[in-house]
């Protein structure tokens, strides 16, 4: 499949129930981590996998554009950060 063809494809359930949670997580009554597990059966790390296709998939700007623009942004931070912190290292 082309990027082209991704483009045309709409999200699946699963991928729409990811964006509604991180859409809203921060409003339940319990620990991120357990709600990710329960909800999605996976590990914490496999579901931030999931997160970050969900995000680069064109269809999910069409679905929630503030919701992925908030995920791209902090996905950016986090590795402006890890590259920041690499360099430090390397000159120490």
């Amino acid at each position: 499949m082309s990027s082209n063809d991704s483009a045309h494809q709409p999200l699946g359930e699963r991928e729409l129930a990811i964006l509604r949670f991180e859409a809203t997580w921060f409003t339940l009554d319990e620990d991120r981590h357990e709600a990710i597990r329960a909800r999605f059966t996976c590990s914490v790390e496999e579901y931030n996998l999931e997160v970050n296709r969900v995000i680069d998939h064109p269809a999910s700007m069409l679905e929630d554009p503030l919701v992925v623009r908030r995920l791209r942004r902090q996905r950016e931070r986090r590795r402006r950060e890890l590259i920041g912190g690499a360099a430090a290292g390397e000159q120490a």
